[in-house]
């Protein structure tokens, strides 16, 4: 009887994914082909609040959830747009969002890359609970790095082409914005150097929800169908006690691995630090050289037994990256998600932090990303931008607010920074008060100072990046120098859409900088852009849509 109910358990899984792959396409066309429309009376109809394939609002009259389509759960909204959360014990980091600095006093920003992305689909997921969005979880730089933009691609030995443009703020009329990408060259996988994963699995009882151990399990499997003899798995659970499941398979072991995956059962409670020592072991054990080795924590972060605490676990995750293995972080989950624990962790651990919400998600982080989730081509990615005082008499950072180094730090080479995978690309904005701007910057004068301004040639700043080629020591310093002849008057694809991203995100935020923003404003300028070309970008014009209901 035990080994038909696993039988039977495995062809639902697998059933599950069959019968769910061709609707992701389906709806995606759909979403293409509808518009919105607005009745007489100014009501919306159903089409115009419609998300394809990630949720289908029916009205907005009452609240109830309604058919799952199997890859986004469907919700209604009711009337005043509030939902209740007393049970909630989601845990999020307080971040201090910065203001405007000096150029004169401080002409230097320095800070790490980060391509986590979290928070862009933890907000997704808020919004269609039919709810305002935790300001915790609101990172601007996950938010735009979530996206794919047509930004310049490497060209000989370097990693990443860098793209650098000038225009307009939308929300504020006396900033201008100022946009720098990096991109890296997507790889075919089954053609990189093979890969030692480990599948650091939570099975404890917090995971027993629907869109928590189930959907862990349906993302891996996705997963395993891109893995060849090259690759190495192994999987490790934990809960009460860790439990190593499986060890250095090939991975064209798909049944052996798939039948691991689909056998996992949730219960107990939540030793996570344990386990995370067995992977570890688990990785070394099995280890590549020259290859891609990487422990991927799939949990809710609901460590309550062992090491616990943020600060521990990063001690504890520091001290294993000198070994050569990164830690990638998959959230999962409602209610009691700890994501200053996943953060911290993939920060930390030399990987990426993603929040999977649904099926599509785990496709995209696993699938269709996977060479950007998993092969790191540029290790210690810092940037530093100089700003020069005589063009540029003030700016402000949007986001990467947890991610800042001192100045000193950029030169470095023993400090920590960010990793950026095959296919990454990395955005960053900057508002900048130009000098003849009527918006006063304070500043602290400095009585010894001797440093003058300088008018060279008038550029405005140059951006400066290190990074690190994998497995190398020392660093590789990049710089590309920005003109006030590069300010234009009209708005790219990418400008205009990383704007309106930005934008969201500081109406999300209720940021003390936003300015002018409103949602009716981010809609606008993305029907500027060829927002329906691309499906994430078209569900983000719907999500838009969704927050000005809410809001």
């Amino acid at each position: 009887m035990m080994n038909q109910s696993r039988v039977l358990k495995r062809i639902a899984l697998i059933l599950s994914i069959i019968l769910i792959l061709p609707n992701v396409v389906a709806c995606s066309s759909k979403m293409d082909r509808e518009n919105s429309t607005t009745g007489q009376n100014g009501s919306k109809s159903s089409s115009d609040i419609n998300f394809g394939s990630q949720v289908a609002l029916q009205d907005t009259t009452s609240l109830s959830k309604t058919e799952s389509d199997g890859l986004y759960v469907s919700y209604k909204l009711d009337g005043d747009n509030s939902n209740n959360m007393d049970f909630s014990t989601e845990e999020y980091n307080a971040v201090i969002e910065q203001g405007y600095q000096s150029t004169k006093n401080h002409p230097l920003s320095t800070f790490s890359a980060d391509v986590d992305t979290a928070s862009y689909s933890n907000i997704r997921r808020m919004l269609k609970e039919g709810r305002r969005v935790d300001t915790g979880a609101v990172r601007i730089e996950e938010m735009l790095n979530y996206f794919n933009y047509d930004y310049k691609l490497p060209e000989g030995d370097s990693p990443f082409g860098i793209t650098t443009e000038l225009s307009d703020c939308p929300w504020n009329p006396d900033t201008k914005l100022f946009l720098a990408g990096i991109q890296t060259e997507k790889i075919d996988f089954s053609k990189s150097a093979p890969s030692n994963l480990v599948f650091l699995i939570d099975v404890s009882g917090s995971m027993m929800d629907e869109d928590k151990l189930p959907l862990v399990q349906r993302a891996f499997l996705l997963l395993t169908e891109n893995l060849t003899e090259k690759d190495r798995i192994s999987i490790v659970t934990y809960a009460g006690n860790d439990t190593v499941v499986l060890s250095g398979a090939k991975g064209n072991q798909k049944e052996k691995i798939q039948n691991a995956i689909t056998e996992l059962e949730a219960g107990g409670s939540t030793f996570g630090s344990k386990g995370i020592e067995t992977a570890y072991q688990l990785a070394m054990e099995n280890y590549i050289e020259g290859g891609n080795n990487r422990v991927i924590l799939a949990t809710d972060g609901d460590l309550n037994v062992g090491v616990t605490s943020e600060s521990e676990l990063t001690n504890l995750i520091e001290e294993k990256r000198k070994s050569g293995v990164a830690l990638s972080v998959l959230g999962f989950g409602t209610g009691n998600i700890k994501d200053n624990k996943m953060e911290a962790l993939a920060d930390h651990g030399n990987g990426n932090y993603a929040y999977i919400d649904s099926l599509m998600e785990a496709r995209k982080v696993l699938v269709e990303e996977m060479g950007a989730t998993l092969v790191t081509v540029a290790g210690d990615v810092k940037f530093q931008v100089e700003f020069n005082p005589a063009k540029v008499k003030g700016y402000r950072l949007l986001g990467y607010d947890n991610r800042l180094l001192a100045t000193e730090d950029f030169n470095d080479d023993t400090k920590d920074a960010g990793e950026v995978g095959a296919g990454h690309s990395v955005t960053v904005l900057y508002e900048l008060v130009l000098e003849d701007s009527k918006m006063e910057i304070p500043e602290t004068e400095l009585k010894y100072t001797t440093t003058e301004p300088t008018n060279m040639v008038d550029e405005l700043l140059t951006v400066n990046i290190r990074y690190k080629k994998p497995g190398k020591d020392k660093s590789i310093l990049m710089s590309e120098p920005v003109g006030i002849n590069q300010l234009a008057d009209t708005r790219t694809d990418n400008l205009a859409f990383a704007t309106a991203v930005a934008e969201f995100g500081l109406l999300l935020k209720d940021s003390e900088y936003k300015g002018d923003a409103t949602f009716s404003k981010v809609l606008s300028r993305l029907e500027e852009t060829n927002y329906k070309q691309d499906e994430y970008r078209a569900e983000f014009y719907q999500l838009v849509k969704l927050a000005k209901d809410i809001y």
